[in-house]
C-alpha cells in the first residue's frame, strides 16, 4: 500500500466501519458522494417573516407565518405563495434534543455542522441570538460549525434563525432564468428567494472528512482529493477501499499517511484490473451501462491505531471525456450526444424539486424520451439529481446561472459562485462539459468589447484550471472566445432549411466563420476554428398545447395538432441526422415552463403525445 511520500505503509487489518453503499442509496441524503449514517433533516415547517425590522425576530417572530422549507416563498408548495418581490426574508425554527440525537451527536462525534444546500442569494445565520456565519451565492452550498452555539443545556430547545437577502433588481447577482420584472416575461420565470435546497444537521468527530473529489487521471488511475476539518494531531492515515458491487469485486485498498500540516491531501488510487486493456470496458461508465464503484474513505489516527477517527461512503465512475477530430469522445470513442434542455422548474415549487422522488423521475423521463444527455439550463441542480444521472445513466452539461450586468462586481460574484459549483460537482461521472456562460448573458457586447472577451476567456480558463478533465464551452450558443466545443442555437422551424445549414464540411465552414443564426458570429475576439466539434445545443422549441391553452403560451414555431407537432420535430431531427459534422444536439425543451409551452412534456411531466412517438422522433427508430 502506498503513502503520499512514496513509502510503504503496513497493512491495517481492522475492519472498515459498516456504511451503506453510496451507489445504492435512495437519494435521500443531500450530499450523495459523501454519505454518513446519522443526520437530522431540518426541512419542513419553519416560521417565516417577509422583510421587516432586522431586530424583530428577537421578539419571537410575533407576526410570523408558516413556510414549508425548502420551497421558496414565491411558490405554492411553500404555503406562502406570494410571487412578488422579496428583497429580505427571515426564517426561524427550533432545534431539539431529538434532532441532535438523530444527527449523531455524542462522545464519538462531538462537533455539530449545520449544512445548507442553497439559499438565494445572501444568507446570515444565528442560533439563540449568536451570529454563526454568512454566505453569498444563491446556488452553492455552505456549512457552519455550530458546536459552541449548541453546547449549552443539552436538553434545551435552541432557536435557529436565517436571514436571506435577494435583491430582485440587482443584475450583478448570478440569477439564471429568474425574472427581474414582477411578472414573468419572454424566457424568464418566477424568482426563487431564500432557502430552496435541504437544510440538515450532522455530528462529526473532532477531526473529520469535510470534502471529497474523485478525478479520472487516466484509464486505470483515479486521484482522490480529501479535505480534513477540525483539530488534527498530525500524521493521521487515510484508507481508501474500492469495490465494484455489481460483481462483488474488490478493486483496491490504499492507505496513505497524511502530512503533519495542511488540510487538503491527494491520494492516487490505481485500479490494477484496468491494466488489462481487453477488459477495461467492463468497468467503464456510460449512459448505456452506468457502472459505479463504491468506496469507503476512512480517517485513522497516527501510528498503528485501528479505531477510525471518521469514515464516509462514496462512489465514483471510471470514464474519460474529450474531443478530437471534430468528435466528442467518451472513454476514448466517438459518442453522439443526444441531449434535451432541462430547466429544472416545477409549477408548484419552482426551481426546488417538489420531492426527492421527482429528481429521480426527471432522469427517468429523459431516458424514456430517447435522450442520453441533459443540458441543465441556467441552474446549479440539486446534487441528488446528479446522483440519479450517475446511477441511471445520462450525460449532463453543468451550466452557470448567468448575471445580466457586466461590472467588476458581477465578474467577482459569478466567478466565485461558479468556482464553488465546479468544485462541488466535479466528482460526478455524469457531468461531461462545463458551461460558464450562455448566449452572451452578462457580456452582451462581447463581439466588440475587449474587456468582455477577456472575461469570457478567463472564465473558461479558470474552469479548466479547476478541472482540466472536461471540455469547456466559453459562451454557449454563439460568440465563442475559446471553446473546446463550438455550440450553436438555431430555432429554424423548417426541416429542409435546417438540413442545408448543417449538411457538410462546406456548410460547416460557412457557419463557423461567418454570421450564424440569430445574426450572431460564432467566433469573436480573435478566436479561430481549430476543427473543434460543432453541436446544435438549442433547437426546436415547437409550441403545442394539447390541453388548456395559456394565452401567453408560446414557442419558436407552433403546431396545429399532435400529428403536426411530431412531424415538425421529426423533420428537425432528420436534418440533424443527415449532417456530416454535427457531434451532438440539444432539443428545447424537456417540459413546458410557465409561458414557454414548447416542451416535449406538459408542465406536470405528462407527455403531450404517447411517449413512444416522441422517442421515435428523437432517435429515428
Amino acid at each position: 500500500m502506498s503513502t503520499l511520500d512514496g513509502t510503504v505503509a503496513a497493512p491495517d487489518t481492522a475492519p472498515t466501519p459498516a456504511l451503506p453503499l453510496a451507489s445504492r442509496q435512495d437519494g435521500t441524503y443531500p450530499r450523495p458522494q459523501m454519505l454518513r449514517t446519522h443526520w437530522a433533516d431540518l426541512d419542513g415547517t419553519w416560521s417565516f417573516r417577509n422583510d421587516g425590522d432586522d431586530d424583530a425576530w428577537r421578539a419571537g417572530f410575533p407576526d410570523a407565518r408558516d413556510i414549508v422549507v425548502p420551497f421558496p416563498p414565491e411558490s405554492v408548495a411553500s404555503g406562502i405563495d406570494e410571487p412578488g418581490f422579496h428583497p429580505v426574508v427571515w426564517y426561524s425554527r427550533p432545534i431539539t434534543r431529538a434532532e441532535l440525537d438523530a444527527a449523531g451527536h455524542g462522545a464519538a462525534a462531538p462537533r455539530l455542522v449545520l449544512h445548507f444546500g442553497a439559499v438565494d442569494h445572501r444568507a446570515r445565520v444565528w442560533i439563540d441570538g449568536q451570529f454563526i456565519g454568512e454566505h453569498e451565492g444563491g446556488h452553492t452550498p455552505f456549512s457552519l460549525d455550530v458546536t459552541e452555539a449548541l453546547a449549552t443545556d443539552p436538553d434545551a430547545v435552541h432557536t435557529l434563525v436565517v436571514r436571506a437577502e435577494d435583491d430582485p433588481h440587482d443584475l450583478t447577482q448570478p440569477r439564471g432564468k429568474q425574472d427581474w420584472h414582477e411578472d414573468p416575461h419572454a424566457i424568464w420565470y418566477r424568482r426563487t428567494t431564500g432557502i430552496w435546497q435541504t437544510v440538515w444537521l450532522e455530528a462529526v468527530p473532532t477531526a473529520s472528512i469535510s470534502y471529497l473529489r474523485w478525478t479520472n487521471v487516466d484509464h486505470e488511475t483515479l486521484r482522490l482529493t480529501v479535505r480534513i476539518a477540525g483539530v488534527r494531531t498530525g500524521g493521521e492515515r487515510l484508507r481508501v477501499e474500492a469495490r465494484w458491487d455489481e460483481r462483488d469485486e474488490h478493486l483496491a485498498t490504499i492507505e496513505s499517511t497524511l502530512g503533519t500540516t495542511g488540510d487538503e491531501f491527494d491520494v492516487l488510487v490505481p485500479l490494477a484490473r484496468q491494466s488489462n486493456g481487453q477488459a477495461e470496458d467492463e468497468l467503464h461508465w456510460t449512459p448505456e451501462a452506468p457502472r459505479l464503484v463504491d468506496a469507503t474513505v476512512t480517517l485513522l489516527p497516527a501510528g498503528t491505531g485501528t479505531t477510525p477517527t471518521d469514515a464516509v461512503a462514496s462512489y465514483f465512475g471510471v470514464r474519460t471525456v474529450g474531443i478530437d477530430g471534430g468528435a466528442f469522445l467518451l472513454n476514448g470513442r466517438r459518442y453522439d450526444v443526444r441531449s434535451v434542455l432541462n430547466q429544472g422548474y416545477w409549477p408548484d415549487s419552482h426551481i426546488a424539486a417538489p420531492s426527492r422522488e421527482a429528481l429521480r423521475r426527471e432522469v427517468e423521463l429523459i431516458k424514456e424520451l430517447g435522450f442520453n444527455a441533459a443540458r441543465n439550463h441556467q441552474k446549479i441542480e440539486d446534487p441528488r439529481f446528479l446522483y440519479w444521472a450517475d446511477r441511471l445513466g445520462i450525460l449532463v452539461w453543468g451550466e452557470a446561472p448567468g448575471a445580466y450586468a457586466f461590472s467588476p462586481r458581477a465578474v467577482q460574484r459569478l466567478v466565485r459562485e461558479w468556482m464553488d459549483a465546479v468544485e462541488r460537482d466535479a466528482s460526478h461521472p455524469s457531468i461531461v462539459t462545463w458551461v460558464p456562460a450562455n448566449e452572451s448573458w452578462g457580456v452582451q457586447h462581447i463581439a466588440t468589447d475587449p474587456a468582455q472577451q477577456a472575461y469570457a476567456r478567463a472564465l473558461a480558463d479558470v474552469t479548466r484550471a479547476i478541472d482540466p478533465t472536461r471540455p469547456v464551452i466559453s459562451n454557449d450558443g454563439w460568440e465563442h472566445t475559446n471553446s473546446d466545443i463550438l455550440t450553436v442555437h438555431d430555432y429554424e422551424g423548417d426541416g429542409p432549411r435546417m438540413a442545408a445549414t448543417y449538411a457538410d464540411d462546406v456548410a460547416r465552414t460557412v457557419l463557423v466563420n461567418g454570421i450564424g443564426p440569430a445574426d450572431r458570429r460564432i467566433l469573436v475576439g480573435g478566436a479561430a476554428d481549430h476543427g473543434q466539434p460543432v453541436m446544435l445545443t438549442e433547437f426546436g422549441g415547437v409550441n403545442y398545447q394539447p390541453g388548456s391553452q395559456r394565452e401567453d403560451g408560446w414557442g419558436y414555431t407552433s403546431a396545429v395538432d399532435g400529428d403536426d407537432w411530431i412531424a415538425r420535430i421529426t423533420a428537425l431531427y432528420d436534418a440533424i441526422r443527415a449532417s456530416s459534422f454535427l457531434a451532438g444536439s440539444c432539443y428545447t425543451q424537456l417540459t413546458d415552463t410557465m409561458q414557454e409551452t414548447n416542451g416535449l412534456l406538459n408542465a406536470d411531466r405528462t407527455p403531450k403525445v404517447p411517449i413512444e412517438q416522441i422517442r421515435r422522433a428523437v432517435t429515428g427508430r
